[in-house]
């Protein structure tokens, strides 16, 4: 999903675009956290190279009193694309893998396939040609066994890429599930063996894993938005399937520590070159996304966001002054109500120096989200007066053109509604409602009660109006 999972770096840099917000980041989380209805957040701070502040505010799960600590591991999202990338990097430089050779050179289930075609390049930039719908369309489900992410790559063998490789960027997690099993299939190991020795555990992330398909009672709970409250979810496994694209576990400390090693400029996990290039511009068509990282050159930005479902995290490096910010949130954005951007991004601001104005009243969101709240309520109470003016409805029937019109024109019209509710509308979301409904079940819950409340009220109209003891004609 566009807004709910992928964070542009266009976003980020129109995001931290006025004033640097004032005072420390304690007492900026100390302001905006209420506001976000996150339950917790925790946070570390790299400064020259070294990290030098970590913080924690608020709980692991609602309700309880474990309290979130710098160390308290946490789901990263698309941070961990760049976990992957830098594996793939690995091999690259080893000498196993061409960076301009097709994906379906490693990975065997996808060999002389039209989703084998896009090269390793490619699929790490996000131009591979699979868009952001492919992304987020779950094709497997997940049972926890080592081969979930060879069976959900398989499933992609006779799926072709939205776009001729090479020619548009778009972001899309099935990139990054084709590079976990192309790790998988080169160095002869699963993805999760090969990031937890050789670059967790080098990196000295003592606090972090790699999905793995078990439940950990360690992991900061997510708490997905609920009608301007939010709720926590319940305990489950980890995923195998979105490990690569997403399921990297972490500590505010690890990750920070991650982000000095990505800056350091030495030889040590990869060269000091291999890094630099990850954190470029791939190519012309890929100008603001690197090999797993956004790049933004107007202010010397580079980073990435994530979205699981309950959990927000972001981190941003600015390599030129080896400064460097990572904020992990137990809470996901509501619309308009509950939305951590503004915790995020001030945060990140204040630690950085960078400029941020904040996300203003978020007024239009706002509305469209009450008005999808409050819509099914507005279509029931049209159902009763339509029953209770039932003699008017059933005169409509004889009164012509304009009386038929008038009935039968309402069924069209929520018919439309009720489509670009439930599928244009999570389209240009970039996710299937499905996807939409783990991320906000509000949102998907008050979409798809609208949709439904504006059909059975307009058939609800035309049953009265052909059933039961004609009315009179209609006057006027």
């Amino acid at each position: 999903m566009r807004h709910l999972l992928a964070i542009t770096a266009l976003g980020l840099a129109a995001a931290l675009g006025a004033a640097t917000p004032s005072g420390t980041v304690d007492d900026y989380i100390t302001a905006e956290l209420p506001a976000s209805g996150a339950p917790g957040i925790a946070y570390a701070v790299v400064t020259d190279g070294e990290v030098a502040e970590a913080g924690a505010r608020g709980v692991m799960r609602a309700g309880s009193d474990e309290a979130v600590t710098p160390d308290t591991p946490f789901v990263i999202g698309s941070i961990s694309k760049s976990f992957t990338a830098l594996a793939v990097m690995q091999l690259v430089e080893a000498g196993q893998v061409g960076l301009d050779a097709a994906g379906g050179d490693y990975v065997a289930a996808l060999e002389g396939t039209a989703a084998g075609a896009p090269t390793v390049r490619e699929l790490l930039s996000h131009t591979s040609g699979f868009s952001t719908v492919q992304g987020n369309t779950s094709r497997v489900s997940s049972t926890g066994a080592a081969d979930d992410l060879a069976n959900a790559v398989a499933a992609l063998a006779d799926e072709a890429p939205a776009y001729p490789p090479g020619t548009t960027w778009e972001y899309s997690n099935t990139n990054y599930q084709i590079l976990g099993r192309l790790i998988e299939e080169v160095a002869g190991t699963e993805f999760q063996a090969y990031v937890t020795e050789r670059i967790l555990e080098p990196v000295g992330m003592d606090h972090s894993f790699v999905a793995d398909g078990q439940v950990h009672h360690e992991i900061a709970t997510g708490h997905t938005p609920w009608f301007w409250t939010k709720r926590p979810l319940a305990e489950s496994p980890t995923d195998r399937v979105t490990a690569p694209q997403g399921g990297i576990v972490a500590s505010a400390n690890d990750v920070a520590t991650y982000l000095a090693m990505m800056m350091n400029g030495e030889d040590d996990v990869l060269s000091a070159e291999g890094k630099a290039r990850m954190m470029r511009p791939a190519s012309a068509v890929s100008p603001f996304y690197g090999l797993g990282w956004y790049v933004d050159t107007s202010d010397g930005t580079v980073g990435h966001t994530g979205s699981t479902p309950g959990i927000e995290t972001q981190a941003t490096m600015v390599p030129a002054r080896d400064d460097a910010v990572v904020v992990l949130v137990n809470g996901g954005s509501g619309v308009g109500f509950g939305e951590t951007t503004q915790l995020r991004y001030g945060t990140t601001a204040i630690a950085l120096g960078l400029d941020y104005d904040g996300e203003g009243s978020r007024w239009a969101q706002k509305a469209l989200f009450l008005g999808l709240a409050l819509a099914p309520l507005v279509y029931l109470a049209a159902m009763v007066w339509a029953w209770a003016k039932r003699d008017a409805v059933r005169a409509k029937t004889r009164a012509g053109f304009a009386g038929l019109f008038s009935l039968w024109f309402p069924l069209l019209t929520t018919g439309v509604a009720a489509w670009v509710l439930l599928a244009l509308v999570p389209g240009l979301m970039g996710a299937p409602l499905s996807t939409v409904r783990v991320f906000q079940p509000d949102m998907a819950l008050a979409m798809t009660a609208t949709a439904v409340g504006g059909v059975v009220w307009a058939a609800v109209r035309l049953v009265i109006a052909y059933t039961g003891r004609p009315g009179r004609p209609a006057r006027g």
